[in-house]
């Protein structure tokens, strides 16, 4: 598509988007009066308007049945992760025997690792990007330690090379064949948070397996951002929270992923809870752990209503749009957020931004901007102009238009202000 850097444009684009409706459906953010420039459903995405009312009904309900609600509410609780599976299947690419709502999702990456990092002294190491998310290296380094051995023996990060700022692909399929004889585990984010990169999911697992290796994922900036293939690219496991692109409210109940080809496995060593043991034994309050089928095997406790009647609401949202359609809107807003921010830099000499996110198709919505001594005060501007974006020490300002509530016009706006910075 040949952009234009021109309100006029911008409406047009606006004008022919199948998905423009969707922006109405959501709480837009406002600063000085006016609705803001939202640019961080990368951390926490914006709420849906159905939202209240879908938790009045479930406070209703505990209000007139107490304990009953469980099974004679309007949505019995006591099966209330059923009604979010087909949605969470959908953003991930899965069956929804492959999924299941539940807890948080450090919590559900530790009780997956229970099952699925099982080291020995001849495979113990596991692979993962340089720079992960905090939460994910001390989930590592705890479960390493765990297990007995020594972080700086068994974890192997992969980095960027000398002067770069993402990794090269083939640098992670190279270490994963380096270290293949000593490989328990692979184990990467879907979307790198810092750069936006996204991972080429598909084929790490393809080289995982074929070092005898399992193949986990962090989906945290991946889950409603790209177009995921969970159980065609045969992901042993993975997990992801709700707050950000799904739009499911601060500290959002997670989701988690197991493929199908362990759905009956019930030797797989697990934290058992009573809410994963099999739905039809599960009052009976016996002796011995029998785990549900596939993904619901996995959960501990009854589902915390509130968070999941949230997350319901915004799983519709996604039924109703369609991965492939958002997906394709979102590359095109972030495309367009490229052209008007390299248009700013032609006309404003102070500008001096590097995008460090990579070229599609390692790109999602994201799109991480190295700035210069300048970019703290840059960013404070756009603060006061009502942009929200995100500052990332040292020196990156993170950008995430998406596609169920950005528009064209929201970034051409963007581009304005850039351009008038003074």
């Amino acid at each position: 598509m040949n952009f234009e850097n021109s309100l006029a444009f911008a409406k047009k684009l606006d004008s022919s988007d199948s998905l423009q409706s969707f922006r109405e459906k959501y709480f837009i953010p406002q600063v000085n009066g006016k609705e803001a420039l939202y640019f961080t459903g990368n951390s926490l995405g914006l709420q849906p308007k159905s939202v209240l009312s879908a938790l009045q009904t479930e406070l209703e309900d505990w209000k007139n049945l107490g304990v009953e609600g469980h099974f004679h509410g309007k949505n019995p609780w006591f099966h209330y992760h059923k009604f979010l599976t087909n949605g969470a299947a959908l953003v991930v690419g899965a069956k929804p025997i492959e999924v299941v709502v539940m807890n948080q999702l450090t919590s559900n990456l530790h009780f997956l690792f229970v099952s699925f990092y099982r080291p020995n002294q001849q495979r113990f190491k596991i692979i993962m990007e340089a720079g992960a998310f905090p939460s994910d290296m001390y989930l590592v380094e705890s479960q390493v330690k765990f297990h007995g051995f020594n972080p700086n023996e068994a974890i192997v990060e992969v980095k960027p090379r000398e002067g770069e700022h993402t990794l090269r692909h083939q640098d992670i399929l190279d270490t994963i064949e380096a270290h293949k004889d000593e490989l328990a585990l692979v184990f990467f984010s879907g979307v790198q948070y810092y750069s936006g990169q996204v991972f080429n999911i598909k084929e790490i697992t393809e080289k995982g397996h074929a070092c005898g290796a399992v193949v986990g994922f962090d989906l945290a900036h991946a889950a409603g951002n790209i177009e995921l293939k969970l159980n065609e690219w045969n992901v042993d496991f993975a997990a992801w929270c709700s707050y950000k692109y799904l739009n499911s409210g601060p500290g959002g109940v997670a989701g988690a992923f197991v493929h199908e080809k362990y759905a009956k496995d019930s030797s797989l060593p697990r934290f058992a809870g009573w809410w994963g043991h099999d739905e039809q034994e599960r009052f009976k309050m016996l002796k011995g752990f029998v785990p549900e089928e596939g993904a619901a095997g996995w959960q501990l406790s009854n589902a915390p209503v509130f968070s999941m009647a949230v997350h319901r609401e915004a799983l519709h949202l996604f039924e109703a749009a369609g991965m492939s359609a958002l997906t394709e809107k979102g590359k095109n807003l972030n495309a367009y957020l490229q052209f008007v921010i390299e248009e700013a830099m032609k006309h404003n000499a102070i500008l001096n931004f590097k995008i460090i996110t990579p070229a599609y198709p390692e790109r999602g919505c994201q799109i991480s901007l190295l700035t210069d001594d300048n970019g703290k005060m840059i960013f404070d501007y756009l603060t006061q102009n009502g942009v929200i974006a995100d500052w990332r020490n040292p020196n990156v300002i993170r950008l995430a238009p998406v596609p169920m509530y950005n528009t064209y016009q929201d970034i051409y706006t963007f581009g304005a202000l850039l351009m008038n910075y003074k």
